[in-house]
């Protein structure tokens, strides 16, 4: 789309021709009240507030697309006369408990009021009784709700869920009088709201979703709030601390609200995290997990003189994991260099390998697109990833783009996923078979690349990849038959053997339907994928952690390289942990550990612990300071909400010969020749602008380099019969500290669909073994997951006290099993 001019109260602004108006005034701080709108989503005209006077008529600026020329003017006597009415009506019956509401001293409705001066009312109507709802971790007000919509709006538009949905009142009916008397939105507004009120979609009586809770952020009263957070404190009590998200590495802009614990207890405490609702989303765990913090009372002296004397005498590894700081990975870089130690860490590992596998194909060592792109595009790919619980804010970001952009999709997986699947029916889901991740990364190359573009070398891997499939699906029609011949005698079936014998010994003509065959999806895929396709522009691809340490990881990732190379796509592959892509760049990783460890976060012969649950305790990542580096390829700031009173990794490191006196210190010192820059820590930004530019942090510099083109014909993947787990967590969940907050404690179990469940006849809570060829046995109950379908069943690596390590000793996230309830042992 080109870029046109429009003027808006006489300041001439440059707009997207299309952009909604109330955008293009928000970005050229211009103010147009709203309470229903949020951005990046589809407009309700629910509050009608953003009306204006476009060329001399009256338009609302949230629905409104710019044009050319257009002449925009927010304020005249009758739009504030008509505002100033829609005010007064949201005030009706509008319960008088600011002292102790959740939202006051925040509440726009509060805002808006005062804004507007509304200090009498004209209008009255009788009450309706509206109880409140407790929806799980979402306490509703519907005394306090002024139907915005926004809950709604969210939910479908940005989440993916559709979970909340208009429902009716009862309220009573307006007098027509009041039509004469009530200003002409006001009145359509006001008839709106005594009809309507916010319920459950499904019509349940709690919300069946995964309990995100977008939807309370973005209510503008006190409607919709935590359960946890009622009633705990007033707003202009709570100090906002900015951080980065440290559970997962979309790495979200979010606020600890902290203050002192209560009247008798200075101690300060987390009380809830905030966002920045309009203009990036939390998921679950970032929300609700919050204080997963070390107490400490002290410095456990004799435990801190230990590590150090073991790490000048006996230590020759560390091993640690992925819920670090960039700043505590250039500390152990620095003490391998120093010592020699040797570095472990099986998920960076995984990843740095595979990026190194996709630059010598992609030119670059890193991917092109980034979650903003995401939502930008009209067709996404998603493969490799259970996106919904791998990386929900990719998800929101996939959902967000079909929805507003009339854009489309396809959603490769294993496990069937009906949240995802249900994101729009320009989404394509495929649930394919385990293991066909290089196939699809094949038919995607197929399908999306410039084959004139590609080196010689590629076209022919690519023709070499299909006389491959040919002999493929040759024996396997030749086994067909086989069995055909064996087993049937009808006059019918011996039709069909001549038929598929004649292909057999003559030239088949492979193409796609080859790759179709190993995904183990229809013939008519690509027909489907070719629709999906029409008036697509814009194109993302999303990567998973299935793809790290797939059997064909390094050919895959090679695929990927070219993919961004001769596609239209822009990738991004999902670093699967909190600061993974920060450690991969950072720090000379090594496959395996030597004699004597010291475990970080991990159990090592002598461990440093940020769950308490080691020799000596570490602070955990809502008590540092320091920088990740995000999926978006940015290295952004976080800060310490809470104090730790013990010791730190730099401590350490000071005392055996770095020197640093905090540390940050080490900010600016980050590898430039990995893309890192010379900033300081306090000079880095974390905020978004009005205009909804992410600035936070920096963005990594690219590396280049030369292609090599390497990529090698497909190897044909044989799924073994019987039962299969999938090593992944539930949604809230992903390590040891979301599971430590205590709105998010749970056991851990066998999670599995109401189809499995069916399949092994067997019930929600019911006890199974799980055992493996290698002789590794579990015994674990199991627990009904309705957010999956299929029969295959994910074991979790949240729950300390369960070792799923066991069964995935080769790093795949597939493994072959036997479950048995233990009726049947």
């Amino acid at each position: 789309m080109s870029d046109v001019l429009i003027t808006i109260d006489g300041k001439q602004c440059t707009a997207t021709e299309g952009e909604y108006v109330l955008g293009v005034a928000r970005r050229n701080d211009i103010f147009i009240p709203a309470l229903c709108y949020v951005t990046n989503c589809s407009p309700t005209l629910a509050c009608r507030l953003c009306l204006v006077d476009i060329d001399g008529k009256r338009a609302y600026s949230c629905n409104a697309r710019a044009k050319e020329g257009m002449n925009v003017i927010t304020k005249t006597e009758e739009i504030e006369k008509e505002r100033r009415a829609i005010m007064e009506i949201y005030d009706i019956n509008h319960p008088l408990e600011c002292g102790v509401c959740d939202q006051s001293g925040e509440c726009e409705l509060q805002n808006y009021t005062l804004h507007m001066a509304v200090d009498s009312q004209h209008h009255c109507i009788a009450d309706t009784h509206r109880p409140t709802k407790q929806w799980g971790k979402i306490h509703y007000d519907a005394s306090l709700c002024i139907v915005c919509e926004r809950c709604v709006t969210v939910c479908k538009d940005m989440i993916g869920e559709s979970a909340l949905k208009t429902v009716p009142r009862g309220g009573a009916e307006l007098d027509k009088a009041w039509k004469d008397k009530t200003e002409k939105d006001a009145y359509a507004m006001w008839n709106k709201l005594q009809k309507s009120i916010i319920g459950i979609a499904s019509g349940a009586e709690t919300l069946d979703c995964t309990q995100c809770g977008e939807c309370t952020a973005v209510c503008p009263v006190g409607a919709l709030v935590s359960s946890d957070f009622q009633y705990t404190s007033n707003a202009w009590e709570l100090q906002k601390i900015p951080a980065s998200n440290p559970h997962s590495s979309d790495c979200s802009l979010l606020y600890y609200d902290v203050k002192h614990t209560s009247t008798s207890n200075p101690e300060p405490k987390i009380y809830r995290v905030n966002s920045d609702h309009n203009y990036a989303p939390l998921h679950a765990a970032a929300r609700y997990g919050f204080d997963f913090q070390n107490e400490v009372t002290c410095k456990d002296e004799s435990a801190f003189a230990r590590v150090v004397e073991l790490l000048q005498t006996k230590v020759d590894t560390i091993v640690f994991d992925s819920y670090i700081t960039n700043e505590e990975a250039l500390i152990l870089q620095k003490l391998k260099e120093k010592f020699g130690f040797k570095l472990v860490n099986e998920d960076a590992k995984a990843y740095q390998n595979f990026l190194k596998h996709f630059a010598s194909t992609s030119g670059s060592n890193l991917y092109s697109g980034d979650l903003k792109f995401i939502s930008e595009s009209n067709f996404v790919v998603s493969f490799g990833s259970a996106i919904k619980t791998d990386s929900p804010n990719a998800g929101y970001a996939m959902n967000n783009a079909i929805g507003m952009n009339k854009g489309a999709g396809l959603y490769f997986h294993p496990v069937a996923d009906p949240i995802v699947s249900a994101y729009s029916k320009n989404l394509l889901s495929i649930t394919h078979k385990i293991g066909a991740e290089e196939a699809i990364a094949y038919l995607l190359l197929d399908l999306f690349g410039d084959k004139a573009a590609m080196p010689k070398g590629v076209v022919d891997y690519l023709a070499s990849f299909h006389a491959v499939e040919k002999k493929i699906i040759q024996e396997s029609v030749k086994e067909e038959i086989k069995e055909m011949v064996k087993d049937e005698e009808s006059g019918e079936e011996k039709e069909v053997v001549k038929t598929i014998t004649k292909m057999v010994e003559t030239e088949i003509e492979v193409d796609t339907n080859a790759l179709l065959e190993m995904i183990g999806e229809e013939v008519d895929l690509v027909e489907k994928i070719t629709k999906l396709l029409d008036k697509k522009d814009s194109f993302s691809l999303i990567a998973g952690e299935d793809l790290y340490t797939h059997p064909r990881a390094e050919n895959i990732a090679k695929l990927l390289g070219l993919i961004e190379r001769f596609t239209a796509f822009k990738l991004v592959i999902i670093p699967s942990r909190t600061n993974t892509l920060g450690i991969s760049l950072i720090c000379d990783l090594d496959d395996v550990k030597g004699n004597f460890s010291l475990g970080y976060n991990v159990k090592g012969d002598f461990t440093l612990s940020s769950l308490g649950k080691g020799d000596l305790d570490m602070p955990a990542l809502n008590q540092q300071e320091g920088t990740f580096t995000s999926m978006n390829k940015c290295v952004v700031p976080t800060n310490a909400a809470l104090a730790f009173k013990g010791y730190c990794l730099n401590d350490i490191a000071n005392a055996v010969g770095l020197e640093a006196e905090w540390t940050i210190d080490y900010t600016p010192y980050l590898p430039s020749e990995k893309g890192f820059k010379k900033e300081k820590f306090d000079t880095l930004p974390n905020r978004f602008e009005n205009d909804g530019t992410e600035n936070r942090g920096y963005a990594l510099e690219p590396q280049t380099f030369t292609c090599k083109d390497n990529v090698e014909p497909i190897a044909s993947f044989t799924c073994k019969e019987g039962d299969v787990v999938y090593r992944a967590n539930p949604v809230y969940q992903f390590s040891a500290f979301t599971n430590k907050a205590h709105q998010l404690s749970e056991a851990g179990a066998l999670y599995a669909s109401t189809a499995f469940l069916e399949a092994k006849n067997l019930h929600d809570g019911a006890v199974v073994t799980v055992e493996n060829e290698a002789g590794a046995k579990l015994v674990i109950a199991v627990k009904e997951e309705k957010m999956i379908d299929g029969l295959i069943a994910y074991l979790p690596t949240f729950d300390t006290k369960i070792d799923t390590a066991p069964f995935f000793k080769e790093g795949y996230r597939f493994a072959h099993v036997v479950i048995k309830g233990v009726e049947h042992v």
